[in-house]
């Protein structure tokens, strides 16, 4: 049995309990304390979320530090498929009993995602069977799209922001993923970040920030 993730933590600004959750998911070579700065900044829009950066289940098998979703040392379709597939059980796990841990329910619920963590909430956010309240997907890709019709459960809304100048995931990977998304009814919005290149810049967390306040302000 692998180990439960676990990873930094941010509770609610207000100081109340919980309202909703925000998990976020790092991306290949990184680990939890990534993007968990980014929690101040969201925390001052939703004052009552509590925040999660779980570290990834394994050691970066391509750099010396970090750690990693699956391994992109092939990056054939195929193997992504595998490697997301393999990491799927382990992260809903982890989202199961972060929603018990503070008596949430899955519509109180956001998935955040950088590069490979992109990948992640992806692939989990419409596979679970009650939709999140927000995918956000930050310079990744849908991984497999010709498999989401046979195995899509829920239907959250995602939005996606990419850099223009991104050459880890190509700029156009964002419009093939919103078109495999709307193909299965999946309610998607794009953000392109002219001159960005691998990255969340300041604007791109802006629009993150508003589909949050959206979508579990209430």
């Amino acid at each position: 049995m692998p180990e439960p993730l676990d990873g930094p933590r941010q509770a609610p600004a207000s100081g109340n309990s919980p309202r909703s959750l925000v998990i976020l998911l790092h991306g290949l070579g990184a680990d939890g304390n990534d993007l968990i700065g980014l929690a101040p900044t969201l925390g001052q829009i939703l004052p009552d979320a509590a925040f999660v950066s779980p570290h990834a289940p394994d050691p970066c098998d391509m750099a010396p530090m970090g750690r990693q979703w699956f391994s992109l040392a092939s990056r054939t379709d195929a193997d992504i498929l595998a490697g997301v597939r393999a990491a799927a059980p382990i992260l809903d796990d982890f989202i199961d009993a972060e929603l018990t841990r503070h008596g949430l329910s899955d519509d109180r619920l956001a998935l955040l995602g950088f590069s490979q963590g992109t990948m992640m909430a992806l692939h989990v956010g419409l596979r679970r069977a009650k939709p999140c309240a927000a995918v956000l997907g930050y310079s990744g890709a849908l991984a497999a799209p010709e498999t989401l019709a046979a195995e899509i459960k829920s239907r959250p809304p995602v939005l996606l922001v990419h850099g223009e100048a991104d050459e880890v995931i190509l700029f156009s990977a964002m419009a093939s993923s919103a078109e495999a998304l709307r193909a299965n009814n999946v309610p998607v919005h794009c953000e392109a970040r002219p001159g960005l290149a691998h990255g969340i810049d300041e604007q791109g967390l802006a629009f993150g920030a508003a589909t949050l306040k959206q979508t579990l302000g209430a």
